[in-house]
């Protein structure tokens, strides 16, 4: 569960053994599936804090399956019950596989945690299309520092 209404962090299965093992992200039977846009994978530097950014019409379907990364997020929609909340959530094996959905207006950054580069997936609801979102130095009416570190 989240702070920020529309965020939802959903736990996900792995299945693995000594051999590997199968991270799952998405499935069209869960009830977080609208439709499929786009599917990419973005590597992360530690220590770099990538935001602001929000979206107009697309929601973000996001999983980390190696590494660590902190997610901030900050909810500046008017008439949202959660307008003006910003909260952290670090995700990431071994302990918090989680899909991390962030719905349309509502802020995010991330950063790597840890001494190596981590991955994220996401599986837009749409593909990549300009000017469909914003990024900022800082939200405004973001309160007191970013939640960077």
């Amino acid at each position: 569960m989240s702070e920020i209404a529309g965020v939802t962090l959903q736990p996900l299965r792995i299945v693995g053994d000594a051999r590997g093992a199968v991270l799952h992200v998405m499935r069209e039977d869960s009830p977080l599936f609208r439709r499929f846009g786009e599917v990419y994978v973005s590597e992360i530097n530690p220590g770099v804090f990538k935001g602001w950014k929000r979206h107009h019409r697309m929601t973000q379907h996001i999983a980390v399956p190696h590494g660590r990364v902190r997610f901030s997020l900050f909810d500046d929609r008017a008439g949202s019950p959660t307008c003006g909340t910003r909260v952290a959530h670090e995700i990431g094996r071994p302990d918090r596989y989680v899909l991390i959905v962030i719905p349309p207006f509502v802020w995010y950054g991330w950063e790597a945690l840890g001494d190596g580069p981590a991955l994220l997936v996401n599986c837009a609801d749409l593909p990549f299309e300009a000017g469909e979102s914003e990024q900022a130095a800082s939200p405004p009416g973001l309160p007191g520092e970013a939640i960077a570190s």
